[in-house]
């Protein structure tokens, strides 16, 4: 192993605790200091002293057993051994992503237990989990974008040791791993980053705090701390990819931006590794250079969350118009979004009082993630329901097969797919009490910005409000979350079958709707997707003169020369009769 090497400019001394003992580090160059005895051997307890202050964990620590503020521990990547060698992910294209998060997917809430459920996730269809951050965080649970110890995963969950036995199983079992890593802040408790060195900016701040240091004095290292994160996340753990949250609270006036900059190391560890190995961002910008090609002046990652087709489907489907949801909720919103990823490409969005966006131009369907539920718009309203509790069964429906018939890459939030009625809130394990009841006054005051109700806020630091958010998966198997299990399937099955539905091609997609009587169709070659969003049936043209119905939601469905008929809040699959029998498995029938 290497020697320990600690970044701290500002410091006149730096000490190593190990064992009760003091050992003295050599300033060498470039703010970095140096232990010159023999390197530390695998399990080896040891804290970082900075001039005169308390003993605290090593900002790059690969392990923290005893949580941000215990010592940190030796972790020698290379003693575990790997099985998944000539492993491949799956190309994004083909993509179906399920995010989850660790501490609630199942009872015991660690990497070994979803292990458990890799049958349902692989009879499902899923290629990709992606899990919520894993880095360590304070207390006893969270949703981890309070991290602190970035370079350490959480050890209740299962530790170094037990994230890479989770990642080496699921490539055993084909499945990719991604992971969401936090790159904009960090956590306030057990923080003691601003201690070594310009880690903060003083001329930026987000939502969430002080914002990090990407272009100030002192920002390389900065910037190689957090590059050197990810390259380990890949490199060290096998992930195959990395969502990056909130990318537009990376502040960077760089000529290199930091995303830019971590794309091309990215890239030349693809090569080194040879793995294919992808970027997706989080990003409420609408501006297309975040996945652009850096060759033409892009940030280059592969893909970014969409939130508008997102908020253009809930607009639909809920008609809710509190906060941001005002600025959608007509199908000619859903339809632009279906067609050109982003509704506000450019034109003015009353919720933010300006001109938002610019449009997509070029850029492929498969940039993007189309999704109806995620962590954060479902966790971050104010009683953390799902939509399984906001819309009936048929419009969850419709939603499923818009999103798994859309020119995107479809994901799904853990239990979206039995409509699983168990919310997901927003939890901490604060100890410090004062913290605690500032992050739920918070949320309260965040919240009445929507019209809801203060009061009704689950208390973010209680125990029940995490115990809650557990999925129940003995549901799955009772209506009407059967039901809905097998139509995720079904379209699931359906999207692979049919070769348009890969097509990413946005400018190949068309739409048609009618906002007064309340449908949609869209079509993907010789394959139309047609909803009814009406509470009573009705028949509605649709393009296409020979239909032959493959799927639908609801029985009673007519399909014939150019019209379609269906039941109220229903949706239906049909393709074109050309003369060519279509290779379909009779399971999806």
């Amino acid at each position: 192993m290497e020697c320990l090497r600690i970044w701290a400019p500002a410091a006149r001394e730096v000490r190593v605790e190990i064992g009760g003992n003091l050992r003295h580090m050599e300033r060498v160059e470039g703010g970095w200091w140096q232990l010159n005895d023999l390197p530390l051997e695998h399990g080896t307890d040891y804290a970082v002293i900075l001039d005169e202050k308390k003993p605290v964990p090593d900002p790059r620590a690969l392990w923290q057993p005893a949580g941000v503020e215990g010592p940190s521990r030796v972790f020698d990547h290379s003693l575990f051994e790997w099985t998944d060698t000539g492993w491949q992910t799956r190309p994004l294209s083909s993509a179906l992503i399920y995010e989850l998060h660790t501490g609630t997917f199942t009872p015991e809430g660690t990497f070994r237990s979803i292990e458990n459920h890799l049958d349902h996730l692989l009879d499902l269809g899923v290629s990709h989990i992606e899990l919520m951050p894993v880095n360590g965080f304070p207390g006893a649970r969270g949703w981890g974008y309070d991290g602190v110890n970035l370079y350490a995963p959480y050890e209740p969950y299962g530790g170094p040791e037990g994230l890479k036995q989770f990642v080496n199983t699921c490539h055993g079992r084909g499945m990719g791993v991604i992971l969401d890593v936090v790159y904009n802040h960090l956590g306030p408790a057990g923080n003691y980053l601003d201690w070594f060195g310009p880690f903060y900016s003083n001329r930026y701040h987000t939502p969430w705090g002080r914002a990090l240091n990407f272009d100030g004095e002192g920002s390389h290292e900065v910037r190689r701390f957090f590059c050197d994160n990810a390259l380990m996340w890949l490199r060290d753990y096998h992930f195959d990819g990395l969502r990056i949250d909130a990318v537009h609270a990376i502040y960077d006036r760089s000529a290199v931006h930091f995303l830019e900059q971590l794309a091309e190391e990215v890239h030349d560890l693809e090569s080194r590794v040879g793995r294919h190995l992808f970027l997706i961002a989080e990003s409420d910008l609408n501006d297309p250079r975040i996945v652009q090609k850096r060759e033409v002046g892009g940030y280059g990652m592969h893909a970014q969350w969409c939130d508008d087709f997102r908020h253009s489907l809930h607009g639909v489907l809920t008609g809710e118009k509190n906060g941001y949801h005002g600025d959608f909720g007509t199908l000619a919103d859903l339809a632009q979004a279906l067609k050109k990823a982003f509704v506000y490409d450019g034109r003015f969005s009353r919720y933010r009082d300006r001109h938002h966006g610019r449009p997509i131009r070029m850029l492929s369907g498969h940039n993007f993630l189309a999704y109806l539920q995620n962590h954060d718009q479902i966790g971050n309203r104010a009683r953390g329901e799902r939509s399984s509790r906001l819309m009936g069964i048929g419009r969850l429906k419709i939603a499923a097969a818009l999103i798994l018939t859309s020119p995107f890459i479809p994901m799904l939030f853990q239990g979206e797919e039995w409509g699983a009625s168990t919310p997901f809130q927003y939890f901490t394990d604060h100890q410090d009490p004062e913290l605690g009841r500032a992050i739920k006054n918070g949320r309260q005051e965040e919240f009445s910005a929507f019209g809801w109700n203060p009061d009704e806020i689950p208390d973010p630091q209680a125990v029940e409000t995490f115990e809650r958010s557990k999925l129940r998966w003995i549901e799955k198997d009772s209506e009407p979350h059967r039901s809905i299990l097998e139509w995720h399937k079904k379209l699931i099955r359906f999207r692979r079958t049919i070769p348009e539905l890969a097509d990413g091609r946005l400018d190949r997609v068309r739409t048609g709707f009618d906002e007064e009587r309340k449908w949609l169709w869209v079509q993907r070659g010789v394959v139309t997707v047609a909803c009814n969003l009406a509470a009573h049936p009705q028949q509605i043209d649709i393009p296409s003169p020979a239909p032959r119905l493959l799927l639908a939601s609801e029985p009673g469905v007519e399909a014939v020369e150019g019209k379609i008929r269906l039941p109220a809040d229903s949706v239906a699959i049909v393709k074109e009769e050309t003369g060519m029998e279509l290779a379909f498995p009779s399971s999806v029938r």
